[in-house]
């Protein structure tokens, strides 16, 4: 049986602790107070290296295993749950380098070559899955010199893993809606508890009228609330982490696709199929065949 940590802190994560200091590079395991649907001002490089679980970035609902890489723009709403055991304490999770859009607005006027950056530093605004192992495997290696050194090795390690991104075309754009239509404080605030919730119970019947009882909210007013939060109104919300869910158990290889589809948290096979088609271009069947034959190829290298 797995499990969300359910934490219900404020949304705006203000990071008061950058003393003078371009970057700021963190650490931390799960569950953590840091660990919520929340937005700040800088944009965060996130390492995964430890554990697997949903990502949600803006209207973006997907997966995330050790290994996983994304870059944030400044204001794009954030989460990362692992599903872990009852009790179970990941001591290492994340791995991640914050930094503000004066770092380069400033420096680039210096510096020519940090404008090379700017697409860069423009697609992570929608937020960005890097897919490339080797792009993976550098930044990897470079986020772990960042977490060692200090100063201007610290800096230097940084502008290189930066360039190392930028040229990297093996990626994912995630959100559809922009962070500045998804980031109003308060309303973040009250669904950071509505995602916790339904994180929770996305794999039985769940309705609108039930998570704004929740959070003790008229659904009428919540349905406005948290598609202005989330991009998606609350049916298309549910549907689309049932999908991500699914697809995790198909890329195992091991389950029927009925049993998929019921674990998921869907009751009718033809529903299934059908938000499976809409969302994902294919059937749960040839999903499955991809996913299987794409760990297959990788495991060969």
């Amino acid at each position: 049986m797995t499990r969300a940590a359910r934490v219900t802190d404020p949304s705006y994560e203000l990071m008061d602790d950058h003393e003078g200091l371009s970057i700021i590079y963190r650490q931390h395991g799960f569950p953590c107070p840091l660990v919520r649907w929340h937005f700040h001002k800088e944009y965060e490089l996130h390492l995964l290296v430890a554990s697997s679980g949903k990502v949600f970035v803006g209207d973006y609902i997907g997966n995330f295993n050790p290994g996983s890489l994304f870059l944030t723009g400044p204001n794009l709403p954030h989460n990362w749950i692992s599903q872990i055991e009852e009790g179970e304490v990941v001591p290492k999770r994340d791995m991640l380098v914050n930094f503000t859009d004066e770092l380069f607005d400033s420096a680039h006027q210096v510096f020519s070559e940090l404008k090379s950056l700017a697409p860069l530093l423009e697609r992570s605004r929608y937020g960005i899955e890097f897919r490339c192992a080797d792009t993976i495997a550098q930044a990897s290696a470079l986020m772990q010199r960042i977490a060692d050194s200090r100063g201007i090795s610290r800096l230097g390690h940084f502008l290189i893993l930066m360039e190392v991104l930028a040229a990297c075309d093996d990626y994912q754009l995630l959100s559809g809606t922009a962070a500045s239509q998804l980031s109003d404080e308060h309303t973040i605030e009250r669904t950071n508890r509505a995602v916790d919730y339904i994180f929770a119970h996305y794999a039985r019947e769940i309705s609108l009228e039930e998570v704004a009882a929740y959070l003790g909210m008229k659904p009428t007013y919540f349905s406005r609330v948290f598609k202005q939060a989330t991009g998606r109104c609350f049916v298309e919300f549910v549907n689309r982490l049932r999908i991500s869910k699914s697809c995790e158990l198909l890329a195992d290889g091991h389950k029927a696709v009925t049993d998929v589809c019921f674990e998921s948290g869907f009751n009718n096979i033809s529903n299934f199929n059908r938000r499976f088609q809409q969302l994902k271009g294919m059937t749960p069947s040839h999903y499955r065949r991809l996913a299987v034959q794409r760990v297959t190829e990788e495991n060969r290298v």
